[in-house]
């Protein structure tokens, strides 16, 4: 049976600045055809990389893919189908801003065979929105959700943003609550983070305070655990069946190739690679740079991935990977986090407790001496 295996394609432009974002992109369009011809090029090139798998899900992620027209993201599924074949694709996932998505729009996505929306909503508060420098409003965001659903669509996304300073506790319980009456399938919901090379982080933008933020978290997980969502993932939720299947892969060491500047990619094993974040080299055909994972790296890189998931770390996984030395090791350093709750131990999986996600990476750390 052949190996699973996804592919991610960066598009590296904005039309707007938000100001937490940290991803590399560009707001100049004027590169983006070339940009687009490039990234079939590369696709052909690098197609050796994932010989012998069976290609599971695609993903076009950002910068915005939707500056892109559905024509053009068609092209590239289509040549995605010709070099690696797409008969067994389960995911097509476009992220999308809520103002690109008109009527139009989406009926062009569903024709080229996206099945799934990655919608960046952030908030439903204007006031919020205008802080972050987004460029639609919570009306135009909640319109673009069904006018989606009206084109077909029946397996949607959206990210929302907490620990904002603008933001009180009721604020974003009620930011929940319109995700839920929206009655998207699956939920990300993300810590705000300030990047020194950020616009927040040049403007000196700070957080809510801590004890704000974990109760945000809480309310989080209370909310949509009570509408039926599953908290699969520290940072994600859906529900019944709706996981995300692209993310999905990459918590579970699958192969992915990823195209476009500042793409990374990962054969499965030990070796990672990514194309330099500079559109101008990517277009020069600059070669991805790659580095090989020690056995310590990668060990360590699969416990804290898998310590995110409700599933946790596969003890016989780890032992067949890594040998009987390492999962020893690890069931050392579990022993006492077991003892007093904040992990669990179901048949050969060791996971958090959901009650002590939130001090996941302190206690992550102590795996990794």
């Amino acid at each position: 049976m052949s190996k699973a295996s996804s592919l991610y394609i960066h598009i590296p432009f904005c039309k707007k600045l938000c100001g937490y974002c940290d991803f590399f992109k560009s707001i100049s369009l004027a590169k983006l055809p070339e940009v687009l011809v490039r990234t079939a090029e590369e696709m052909r090139e690098r197609a050796p990389m994932l010989a012998g798998t069976v290609l599971k899900t695609i993903y076009f992620g950002g910068g915005t893919p939707t500056v892109c027209s559905p024509e053009e993201l068609g092209s590239l599924i289509a040549l995605a189908g010709e070099i690696f074949g797409t008969s067994e694709v389960e995911e097509i996932t476009v992220e999308a801003n809520p103002d690109d998505l008109t009527e139009e729009y989406l009926v062009g996505l569903r024709r080229v065979g996206v099945n799934r929306l990655s919608v960046g909503i952030q908030s439903f508060r204007d006031e919020d929105l205008v802080m972050m420098n987004r460029r639609h409003t919570a009306e135009e965001a909640v319109a673009a959700i069904e006018r989606a659903r009206k084109a077909g669509f029946d397996n949607i996304s959206i990210d929302l943003i907490y620990g904002l300073p603008t933001a009180t506790l009721e604020d974003w319980r009620a930011n929940v609550r319109r995700a839920i009456a929206l009655g998207v399938e699956h939920i990300s919901a993300y810590h705000l983070t300030i990047e020194e090379n950020t616009i927040f982080g040049k403007k000196g933008v700070t957080t809510a305070p801590e004890e704000l933020s974990d109760e945000e978290f809480a309310v989080l997980c209370e909310e949509l655990r009570g509408a039926g969502y599953q908290h699969y993932e520290i940072s994600n939720f859906a529900l019944p069946n709706r996981r995300s299947k692209h993310n999905s892969a990459y918590w579970k060491s699958t192969p992915y190739l990823g195209l476009g500047a500042g793409a990374h990619s990962f054969d499965g094993a030990y070796t990672r690679s990514w194309n330099l974040p500079s559109i101008a080299k990517y277009l020069e055909g600059a070669p991805a740079e790659c580095e090989t994972l020690s056995l310590q790296e990668r060990y360590e890189e699969v416990v804290m991935v898998s310590l995110r998931t409700v599933e946790g770390v596969d003890l016989r996984l780890l032992e067949e990977w890594f040998g009987v030395a390492k999962r020893v090791e690890f069931e050392r350093i579990a022993e006492s986090f077991l003892g007093c709750g904040v992990l669990r131990k179901m048949g050969d999986f060791v996971a958090f407790s959901e009650e002590h996600w939130l001090i996941s990476d302190s206690v992550i750390a102590e795996f990794f001496g």
